[in-house]
């Protein structure tokens, strides 16, 4: 993968800053990342983020006096691509924590060599699960679905004042934990959706999803959408078959790579997003210094620049790369202030635990407001 001239001068400066570092033997991270497939332009950014967070600590000192490297394995955008990705990482033997993967599909098929591993992996993927399996080596730097289901419900029914819902979701484990969670939370606020309806993703046509939202005669749509080329495909039927109601997403709604495929299709939604850089001066910093390295683009998350600073304080704070030291470092931190959030991980390796909601108006999505819960147990 090729990174921009001037990201390559930002990693050149970095050292050159910090010459004591050059001579050193690197600590290696290791990252499980859709470079191919229909992830691999968001892949591309959550791996520039990584670059850029390594970059930072590199420039800073390192990591007990030595730089940091990463180490890239393609996941494919598939489940076989990614356990075979974190298989080539681990059969290394010199990676001393990992960068796992925003797709929750792929953190299960990764799970039992994860476990087998011990070794910490940073994750973004949000289906609850992951982190209740009894694996202690999971640390998810995104709220789970718990919580994104949660201020999905709260805006709709609160907010917004819609009570006949339509839930649209894709039919694998985020989509369907991400249904779950959401019905769970609706009832909770004494709603029961008119439809509940699954779709399989890269799907080439929606509308018999469309129809079935339509005919439900559903005032509001929750949806979990995996991938954002499906997100931007159902977009655009919903308004070419004149679906008006409102529409409340999961993160891949706010998207960049929604945002380009979908345009005006997309006008008007609202979604929950982990990331918004206006919600915090921490997530404003990152997005600055992203485009500043990568020419002017904009990142669509940041849980990767938090996962490798993350690792990187908690081998600092243990003095150690001690797999088990390491893992009760990373759950000591509380109030680390991320791009993604304030981190506070509870026993089950959750850092965040609330959502932005966000409005897309005419292409650029406007922070409205976050909603924090208390950590799940």
């Amino acid at each position: 993968m090729r990174l921009s001239r001037r990201a390559v001068l930002a990693s050149a400066a970095s050292l050159l800053a910090a010459p004591s570092l050059q001579a050193a033997e690197t600590f290696k991270i290791g990252m499980v990342s859709p470079l191919t497939g229909p992830a691999a332009e968001p892949g591309r950014i959550q791996l520039n983020s990584a670059r850029l967070a390594m970059d930072e600590v590199n420039a800073k000192g390192g990591v007990l006096g030595r730089p940091l490297e990463l180490i890239v394995e393609d996941d494919q955008t598939t489940n076989p691509g990614a356990v075979l990705a974190f298989s080539r990482l681990a059969n290394r033997g010199d990676c001393v924590g990992f960068i796992g993967s925003i797709r929750s599909t792929q953190m299960q098929a990764m799970a039992p060599d994860i476990a087998r591993t011990a070794r910490p992996v940073m994750f973004g993927g949000t289906d609850p699960t992951l982190t209740h399996s009894g694996n202690p080596w999971l640390f998810r730097c995104r709220p789970n679905d718990l919580y994104s289901a949660r201020v999905i419900a709260d805006f709709g029914v609160n907010e917004l004042k819609k009570r006949k819902w339509a839930v649209v979701y894709s039919t694998d484990a985020f989509g369907s934990n991400g249904m779950k969670a959401l019905v769970a939370s609706l009832a909770g606020l004494g709603v029961t959706p008119v439809l509940t309806q699954g779709y399989a993703n890269q799907q080439p046509d929606f509308t018999p999803v469309v129809l079935a939202v339509r005919g439900a005669g559903a005032e509001i749509m929750g949806s979990y959408f995996t991938f954002e080329p499906d997100q931007a495909v159902f977009a655009r039927q919903v308004r070419q078959l004149g679906l008006n109601i409102p529409w409340v997403g999961s993160p891949s709604i706010a998207s960049p790579v929604t945002l380009h495929l979908a345009g005006s299709a997309l006008f008007g939604t609202y979604g929950v997003a982990d990331f918004n850089e206006d919600a915090s001066p921490t997530a404003k910093a990152f997005a600055e210094a992203y485009r500043r390295a990568y020419g002017g683009a904009s990142p669509d998350n940041g849980w990767t620049y938090d996962g490798m600073h993350i690792l990187a304080r908690a081998i600092n704070d243990a003095g150690t790369t001690d797999p088990g030291k390491v893992r009760a470092a990373i759950l000591a931190i509380h109030g680390y202030a991320g791009a993604e959030g304030a981190y506070n991980f509870d026993a089950n390796g959750d850092g965040l635990h609330g959502y932005n909601v966000v409005r897309n108006d005419k292409g650029r999505m406007t922070f409205i407001r976050h909603i924090e819960f208390a950590a799940t147990g």
